[in-house]
């Protein structure tokens, strides 16, 4: 090289040397790093550990040596002003060179001879760089998977712990044993270990799976709320068994008009078709008398829950029942008006001194008007009518 080749060569070096250094600064710098920095891992992340442990010594060893073989070509050019041409031999040497020895490694005692002495491998500025590449690239893939996966796991984690301190706040503010809660408190304890101590278990493709930490999360809500509702009960309990009875009475009145409405149509109603009558009040009155106050809240909301519940539908089911059993009655109103239809239609037709029709619709109004009435024979009468009606009124178009 000649001076100038020199000097250009030491300025791109030397911009070199302080770019790696940032970068290998910045990697260690890294949020990945400093997690698994010092940490006491295990697994899987110990063996990731273990790995970038390794392959940053190794490239802090080549940046030394590289620095150092740099640093010796800067101390000569800078001793020599007009360097000669042995000092330019050297120079060049130093920068493109072998000039960075790496440490003698021990040869294997098979090919040792007696006097054999350990040789250690020399490479260039250039190649100590191309040797520092790929490790720094697996270095900072490793780090960068390290950190979305224990970041993402480690979120995830704070919002189950959090779930997790709010029912137990719960339950300690109701003073009730709650095993399920404590089950699941302890679960969560060792899944969280896990996150914490290798959290490589817990990825999948290189992302972090947190199913586990999510069916923990949907349980512990669910944990929450029954609590919560637990805690409301505690607070309003004689509200609630109010609106309970009221609830109930509800049912009693609705089982009542279905009843009623029965023994309305049975005087009615020739030979109905009926639903059997709902008798559900008596057994809820009793499941009311029984929750007594107390104790274990959680349990008493869910048995409170339960009979509301229950109540609801038994109150659905009665006013149903309720509903089919006076549609019979409704369906003979609905008769009635129909035959009176008719009868206005035929009059309007010219029909109302036709005897047959005049006899076929007193058949059907002594059916309607009868108790009790016999709605298919009534309603074959009414069809039987209209038809009549229809037939004589196409006859007088021809």
């Amino acid at each position: 090289m000649s001076r100038d080749e020199v000097d250009r060569a030491l300025e791109h070096l030397r911009d070199e040397k302080q770019r790696i250094g940032t970068a290998l600064l910045e990697l260690e710098g890294h949020q990945g790093y400093q997690l698994l920095e010092g940490a006491a891992v295990e697994g899987e992340t110990r063996r990731v550990q273990a790995t970038v442990q390794s392959r940053m010594s190794a490239m802090w060893a080549l940046f030394d040596l590289y620095t150092r073989a740099l640093g010796a070509a800067e101390e000569l050019r800078t001793r020599h002003s007009r360097p000669g041409q042995a000092d330019l031999a050297r120079l060049t040497w130093l920068l493109s060179g072998p000039s960075v020895e790496l440490p003698a490694e021990e040869v294997p005692l098979e090919r040792r001879t007696l006097l054999s002495v350990p040789t250690g491998e020399r490479l260039t500025l250039e190649a100590a760089v191309k040797r520092m590449t790929p490790l720094y690239e697996e270095v900072a893939r490793a780090v960068a998977a390290l950190d979305t996966v224990w970041s993402a796991l480690l979120s995830r984690l704070a919002e189950v712990e959090a779930e997790r301190r709010a029912a137990l706040s719960l339950r300690d503010a109701l003073g009730a044993a709650d095993p399920e809660l404590d089950r699941l408190a302890a679960d969560l304890a060792a899944a969280g270990a896990t996150v914490r101590s290798d959290p490589m278990a817990m990825a999948r493709d290189g992302r972090a799976d947190t199913a586990r930490l999510d069916a923990l999360h949907a349980a512990l809500g669910g944990a929450r709320r029954r609590l919560e509702d637990a805690e409301r009960l505690r607070a309003g309990f004689d509200e609630r068994l109010r609106a309970l009875g009221g609830l109930l009475d509800e049912v009693r009145a609705a089982e009542a008009a279905a009843a009623a409405h029965r023994d309305e149509v049975l005087a009615k109603i020739a030979s109905p078709v009926l639903p059997d009558l709902p008798a559900l009040s008596g057994g809820l009155d009793r499941r009311l008398a029984a929750l007594g106050r107390g104790g274990d809240w959680s349990g008493l909301a869910a048995r409170v829950a339960d009979l509301e519940r229950a109540a609801r539908a038994a109150l659905e089911e009665a006013r149903r029942t309720a509903e089919v059993i006076r549609g019979l009655l409704d369906r003979r109103e609905e008769l009635r008006g129909r035959l009176e239809g008719y009868r206005v239609k035929a009059a309007r037709l010219g029909l109302a001194e036709d005897a047959a029709l005049a006899e076929m619709y007193e058949h059907a109004r002594r059916l309607l008007w009868s108790s009790p009435c016999d709605l298919r024979k009534a309603t074959v009468t009414l069809s039987d009518y209209q038809q009549a009606i229809t037939t004589r009124t196409k006859g007088a178009e021809r």
